[in-house]
């Protein structure tokens, strides 16, 4: 298969067929990501995105999972989307799931009839950057959703059958907004609902506005011991009324956690309390990485 740019995808859909549908991220203004940096945003035409399943048909004998990459494929009109989950299932019919990077607004511009019809064609996980439950700290690095925006989109998908996976990054907030962060992010994975919650580590880039902002003294990142302390707090307000996955294995974080909230919630506590005394506990420095 050949890509177009850097290809970015969910951890858990390192052995999937990832197919690009769309180039780039249709927002792409957020101040922390280097993922799409310098690229524009472009939708493939049906036409080629045909060619390269029907050349993965070749390749590969069996594909469980495919991914429409690239960073928020869901913005594509439903009568275009459509088509690309129908031509999937009909040239892979042993696939169990597509899924497929979204912001809030994607799922939130579509109709519950259209959401449904993307289910019944194959759309099986949706895969949210909320970041932060704070308002605040979405202004501040240009997220352009708010926490309703999200916590409403989640509940709809979930609501549909379509489980979402939603990420947050520990130490968005900085040392400034560290304690409003944690404390509202904790808030919201109460609240949405999401079948699955991903933490991830803010690592900040050279050349993003976050960098410019840390070089600038705008920005103060955690320390190691304040990342554990507001992952505490997250944990303490993510009073989940229903089952929620929970993971922190991203490559960005220092302590790996995993299981399901709420039920698991006081012995991720106590790794976390662990942690803090114990630095075996955490990944070496060196190891963390996109």
């Amino acid at each position: 298969m050949k890509y177009q740019g850097a290809v970015y995808r969910p951890p858990s859909e390192a052995r999937s067929l990832i197919i690009q549908v769309t180039l780039g991220c249709s927002h792409n203004g957020c101040s922390f990501c280097p993922m799409y940096a310098g690229e524009g945003f472009k939708t493939r035409g049906f036409d080629e995105v045909m060619a390269d399943l029907k050349k993965a048909r070749v390749e590969y004998p069996h594909v469980r999972r495919i991914f429409f990459a690239d960073g928020d494929a869901l913005c594509m009109k439903t009568e275009k989307f459509l088509p690309l989950l129908e031509a999937a299932k009909a040239i892979f019919p042993e696939c169990e799931r597509v899924s497929v990077y979204a912001r809030a607004e994607n799922l939130l511009s579509k109709t519950d009839e259209e959401l449904k019809m993307l289910k019944d064609a194959g759309l099986g996980i949706v895969y949210i950057g909320a970041e932060s439950g704070s308002g605040e700290v979405l202004r501040r690095v240009n997220k352009r959703e708010t926490p309703e925006d999200i916590i409403l989109a989640v509940k709809r998908a979930e609501a549909l059958g379509i489980p979402a996976s939603v990420t947050f990054i520990s130490g968005l907030g900085g040392k400034e907004l560290m304690r409003e962060h944690a404390e509202e992010t904790g808030r919201m994975i109460a609240e949405m609902g999401a079948s699955y919650v991903g933490l991830l580590t803010l690592m900040i880039s050279p050349g993003t506005p976050l960098s410019i902002d840390l070089a600038e003294g705008r920005f103060q990142p955690l320390s190691t011991h304040e990342v554990l302390d507001e992952l505490e707090t997250i944990l303490k307000y993510a009073d989940c009324k229903k089952d929620c996955v929970l993971r922190s294995n991203h490559n960005s974080n220092r302590l790996v956690l995993a299981g399901t909230l709420p039920h698991d919630r006081e012995r991720l506590l106590a790794q976390v309390r662990q942690a803090r005394v114990d630095e075996s506990r955490l990944r070496p420095r060196g190891f963390r990485g996109y």
